[in-house]
């Protein structure tokens, strides 16, 4: 390297060309290269896959080694800036350190950071989040939330979707459904699914609507209402402040294992919250390289259990220590008692009716494997 400064009669003793060994070995052999670059984020790979052709398919294949879901959360311990949401910041400091490359991202945060008070009409968000090696939080005051990145993973497809209400036209396309890989899909496993604007004349009905369509397959069907949408891939962007709709992701792959389970308003207590656990954990879901989420109504948390604050998601840890946990707390919840792991089944999807996938009051906390991690 040459040193940093100006020019002219600067002393260079302590400077000296490239060692041409080190060069070589740089420049020529690409398990040294290899090896150095899995030290480095995703960013910073994508800068040096520019240096030759060598590094470039060094970075490629670097890149395809980081195929674990990684996530990003924020809470008020990161709040204080009125310019910005926390999660904003937190997202554009720590991105810069991602070992993955992002396909899909899932990010929720609280509404009232982006909804006048009055349109919550008085209802609190918050977002149970934490990792393998943190308690899950179930923030109900202040700012916070969480994005989750997902790579590209061999054998497994992610896609999402967002069908937008439309007065002249009341029934989705067959093609629409199939591009998403919600119809005419065998391998078809999960489906988290999300009706926003719910307060909204329509809406609920038209989550409904939507949801039928696939509600009667073999597979995992998790989610709830919540205030708005933030999309960065909508056709229409910004949204109406007054459109409703249905987004999500569907997760196909003979590799994915998955289970929910629903807690509904029997369950009051910690001694009954970790009885609900130990239905899921009985789906034998594999923990490793697996995430979990928890959708609740926003009438339970603190008040619900007689003020006693994170009972679901501590129980929820309880019983996968080493799996991370996300989700909202929302005005409806979406799914069952439904375990798809190819040889066994809580619920079987015919025995579900449509009325049995919502519901409120209750919530449902799911599992989701991705394969095992090569």
């Amino acid at each position: 390297m040459e040193p940093v400064g100006g020019g002219g009669g600067g002393d260079r003793r302590g400077s000296s060309p490239a060692d041409p060994r080190s060069t070589f070995v740089l420049s020529n052999l690409a398990e040294v290269v290899e090896r150095v670059l899995t030290f480095l984020p995703a960013k910073a790979l994508l800068r040096v896959a520019g240096v030759c052709r060598l590094w470039r398919e060094c970075v490629r294949r670097v890149l395809r080694t980081h195929r674990s879901v990684t996530w990003i959360s924020a809470g008020p311990a990161d709040a204080g800036h009125l310019e910005e949401h926390c999660l904003v910041r937190v997202v554009a400091e720590k991105l810069e350190n991602v070992h993955i490359l992002p396909r899909t991202v899932l990010y929720m945060a609280d509404s009232e950071t982006f909804i006048s008070l009055e349109e919550c009409r008085g209802h609190k968000r918050v977002t149970p989040m934490g990792s393998s090696s943190n308690r899950p939080q179930e923030i109900e005051i202040g700012e916070s939330g969480f994005a989750l990145l997902f790579p590209q993973i061999e054998g497994i497809k992610i896609k999402p979707f967002h069908f937008i209400k439309d007065p002249k036209k009341l029934t989705l396309e067959r093609h629409q459904l199939t591009e998403v890989g919600l119809l005419d899909n065998p391998e078809l496993r999960v489906v988290l699914v999300f009706g926003y604007n719910c307060c909204k004349v329509g809406a609920s009905n038209y989550l409904q609507r939507v949801v039928s369509t696939f509600s009667d397959m073999n597979v995992i069907l998790a989610g709830g209402q919540v205030d708005n949408l933030a999309s960065l891939t909508s056709e229409k962007n910004p949204l109406d402040i007054d459109a409703t709709g249905v987004v999500g992701l569907s997760f196909s792959g003979h590799r994915i294992q998955s289970a929910t389970v629903l807690l509904n308003e029997d369950v009051n207590d910690e001694k009954t919250a970790e009885a609900a656990m130990q239905r899921l954990k009985a789906a034998n879901i594999p923990e490793q390289n697996t995430i979990g989420f928890m959708f609740a109504c926003v009438g339970r948390g603190f008040q619900y259990y007689r003020a006693k604050g994170n009972v679901e998601a501590d129980a929820f840890r309880k019983f996968f220590p080493s799996v991370p946990l996300f989700g909202f707390f929302g005005n409806g919840e979406i799914g069952c008692d439904r375990i798809v792991t190819g040889n066994f089944i809580l619920k079987k999807c015919n025995e579900v009716k449509d009325d049995d996938l919502f519901h409120s009051y209750t919530t449902i906390m799911a599992l989701i494997h991705l394969g095992s991690s090569k």
